[in-house]
């Protein structure tokens, strides 16, 4: 307000903060308390090994230009060096341990940067402590950076004779020690974050480490933000979280707020916003100065406030590369130029070598061979220097004499997930009492989806977790907490709660959350909200999960981890709440978007279909499981009375509620039904009505197409001949693509009654008034059934 518009008696004030339970340090060049000293060979050795880092940074640039991300991750990299090098306690030799602390690499644009990274530290415990390497898959040996952003069909010599990964452009869980996949928009941060649940859940106060890396322009997302709140409420203390602050993205070189004036993407420094969200927050002034490094690091982790805690570091992008700032987020040096000559100087300086120049055509093998012999040169360096190779070799064998130390164990009454494996306990046909209703109850079918979840979670002693965009009781997953606990997880103030809040309302952070949750190994993840907004807004950390869990199961041969996405309120039946919630979209979204197997969808009608279902769906080990349910209450139908089969024909994915009579004088075709809403009204209203008019129809009701398609082709052709998707026409609850499948023909498609098929979104109003807008109702399928009866000719009877 300018001045002369000013309130009288009223002034600007400073505002004042609410006392937080975290703290806040700088460490300068100035910093004595609890210093790290360094002796000068000491120092000198960190130097040269990081100089044989960025070197590798530069050299893995040249080789796959126009690729990847050289400035972050060089600027990072003393970052991930004091933490692998001398802070972490891991075991180099088995990356499958989960007692391991963990580097996640949540800005997974410096994928450049971790593979250089892990192959150095490979490297040099093969030159100095070989006894420390793994069996050759679980390692990132030199050779496989011939694999860098390069597919797994690559035919070129060295590729094919060293067997080098196909390193994707991002980072996968096919690379050792990574166990998720990261890379889109603000995804990696909350998953990480879920890992360090999954974790402290399981271990208890010895938890693990998860170490997070990030940059400042990796925290502007929304979800991030979402993530940082939820790790702050939830007490996750064994989150040590790293930034690389260096003011340059791919558009910015001054993206935050500082002394120099307003950010032109935030108002806010990293440390600002984590310490504002109650984050423990250590200043770094020169993350390029090991001592400080070294020293921030291991004041982060002597801190015991129940708070997770971030260390800054004011870095370069592309420090002593040639190019820095923003110029080299996604770019460098042209292949072969002066400036990439130019960027091997101090480490040819430093050694006293000249590396390899580049010989030859640009044809594929001559580049590669190339590649190859610079990589191998630098080998020959690291091999004559045995004194980095011996003292970096003995961090790295420290590292593990620490872990093996540590004696990390479950902790008292830990989760045990293989028994929801247990088929002789958990199975399709033994739900429990409370999960088998009777013809005349009112259950809605979120309910019966709650108690399931409920029921698990006792028998696998929590090995569920749960959140939601501030539904639990509105989706009915508070019930995973029924006998178990109450209120909301906290670390420390209540840690036997199975239900976590990540930020509020706030889906986009709970996909990754429970992504990274059911990544851990240990747990199964489950984020839940109307499914108009989780479908869409979860869609990115589900194909995100999807990856990693697909790259995982690629190196180790184990199923996919599991992450449950609860759709709720689906369909029209939400009507009151209007078309912004009461949509009909979601299924589209999700069903077969995925490869075979990621993704599994559940639609059942009938709560006494929740459990055969959701067991099913599990005993699959998709990596995400994303049933569909409604919200209002439906009265239970007796299936013997209507000649249905039993609820567990549901596991088939489809099943004939009618076959046609071979022996009548009528055929009139078949029609597939899907979604709880178009169901509950054929069965109820519409079905009789044919019958009393003698109608021969085969009738078939969807529950997971993906369940269906696990199948094999005879047993599909068994339940669901194909010649049926011919002479059919569909009722859904969803969008007309989900009958594809099922409907083949343009008439049986035209004739397919869905939501949008009069061409708009629907209104708002009681579900019986909404559905007979849509046309769903009784007498709009009646009508529309005996219309494609009548326009049929009289067939020979056909039974499937």
């Amino acid at each position: 307000m300018a001045n002369d518009q000013a309130v009288s008696g009223v002034t600007p004030t400073q505002i004042k903060y609410l006392d937080r339970r975290a703290i806040y340090y700088q460490i300068s060049e100035k910093t004595d308390a609890a210093a790290i000293s360094l002796s000068a060979d000491e120092q000198r050795l960190w130097e040269r090994m990081d100089i044989i880092y960025r070197t590798l940074c530069a050299i893995l640039y040249n080789f796959v230009p126009t690729s990847g991300h050289p400035g972050g991750s060089i600027s990072s990299g003393h970052i991930v060096e004091g933490l692998i090098y001398r802070w972490m306690d891991y075991d180099l030799s088995d990356p499958s341990r989960d007692d391991s602390d963990l580097l996640s690499y949540a800005a997974g644009h410096k994928a450049m940067g971790l593979y250089a990274m892990w192959a150095l530290r490979n490297e040099l415990a093969r030159a100095g402590r070989p006894e420390m390497l793994a069996e050759e898959k679980f390692q990132l040996r030199l050779e496989d950076l011939l694999g860098f952003r390069r597919n797994p069909t690559q035919h070129t010599p060295l590729f094919e004779r060293f067997k080098a990964k196909a390193l994707d452009g991002h980072p996968t869980c096919m690379v050792p020690f990574i166990k998720i996949a990261t890379g889109p928009s603000g995804v990696g941060v909350p998953t990480s974050f879920g890992l360090a649940m999954g974790a402290l859940d399981y271990y208890g106060s010895d938890a693990p480490k998860i170490h997070v890396l990030e940059g400042e322009g990796g925290m502007t997302p929304g979800r991030v933000h979402e993530a940082i709140a939820a790790a702050a409420s939830a007490g996750l203390n064994n989150i040590v979280m790293h930034i690389d602050f260096n003011q340059a993205s791919i558009d910015s070189n001054h993206v935050c707020l500082n002394a120099d004036g307003p950010g032109e993407y935030v108002q806010w420094n990293p440390a600002e916003l984590l310490y504002f969200h109650d984050w423990n927050v250590i200043d770094v002034a020169d993350g390029f100065d090991f001592r400080q490094v070294l020293t921030g690091q291991k004041l982060a982790l002597s801190i015991d406030n129940g708070q997770p805690t971030a260390v800054v570091y004011k870095t370069v992008k592309g420090w002593k590369y040639g190019i820095e700032g923003r110029a080299s987020h996604g770019a460098g040096h042209k292949y072969g130029s002066d400036g990439y000559y130019k960027s091997l100087k101090e480490f040819e300086t430093a050694f006293g070598v000249e590396l390899p120049r580049i010989e030859g055509d640009n044809s594929p093998k001559n580049v590669e061979q190339n590649f190859y012999d610079t990589l191998m040169a630098l080998r020959s360096v690291i091999e004559k220097n045995s004194e980095i190779s011996q003292f970096f070799g003995e961090n790295i064998a420290k590292a593990k004499e620490r872990l093996d130390a540590r004696k990390r164990s479950p902790r008292e009454n830990a989760p045990k997930l293989a028994k929801l494996y247990d088929n002789n306990a958990i199975n399709v046909d033994n739900a429990p009492a409370t999960l088998v209703f009777k013809p005349g109850d009112s259950v809605t079918l979120r309910g019966a989806l709650g108690s399931a979840i409920n029921h698990l979670t006792k028998h696998s002693s929590g090995a569920m977790i749960a959140t939601a965009a501030d539904l639990a009781g509105s989706t009915s997953i508070a019930a995973i907490n029924k006998d178990i606990a109450e209120g909301l997880f906290h670390a420390k103030n209540n840690p036997g709660s199975r239900l976590v809040a990540v930020g509020g309302i706030c889906e986009d952070a709970m996909g990754g959350f429970m992504a990274g949750v059911s990544s851990f190994g240990r747990h199964i993840g489950i984020t839940a909200s109307y499914g108009a907004f989780l479908a869409a807004m979860e869609h990115v950390p589900a194909r995100t999960h999807g990856i990693g869990q697909q790259s995982r199961r690629d190196l180790t041969g184990l199923p996919y981890n599991t992450w449950i996405m609860l759709n709720g309120h689906v369909g029209p039946k939400t009507g009151e709440d209007g078309p912004t919630h009461a949509d009909p979209q979601p299924l589209q979204l999700l069903q077969e978007c995925f490869p075979k197997s990621i993704l599994i969808t559940l639609t059942p009608w009938d709560a006494n279909e929740v459990w055969p279902l959701l067991v099913a769906g599990l005993q699959a080990r998709p990596a995400i499981l994303a049933p569909f349910v409604t919200r209002p209450a439906d009265t239970i139908l007796d299936r013997n009375k209507l000649g249905l089969p039993p609820v567990t024909a549901a596991v088939k994915g489809i099943y004939a509620l009618r076959r046609a009579d071979p022996n009548a004088d009528r055929y009139d075709g078949t029609l597939v039904l899907q979604g709880n809403a178009v169901a509950t009204i054929f069965l109820n209203d519409v079905l009789p009505e044919l019958e009393k008019q003698g109608y021969n129809f085969n009738i078939f009701y969807v529950t997971s197409m993906e369940l269906f398609a696990a199948l094999s082709a005879s047993e599909r052709e068994e339940i669901f001949p194909e010649k049926l998707a011919l002479e059919s026409m569909g009722i859904t609850d969803f969008t007309l693509p989900t009958m594809y499948y099922w409907v083949r023909t343009n008439d049986g498609l035209r004739r397919t009654l869905y939501p949008f098929r009069a061409g708009r979104f629907l209104g708002s109003g009681k579900a019986e008034k909404v559905l007979e807008e849509a046309g769903v109702h009784a007498e709009g399928q009646l009508k529309a059934i005996i219309d494609f009866a009548r326009a049929r000719e009289k067939k020979t009877p056909v039974t499937g």
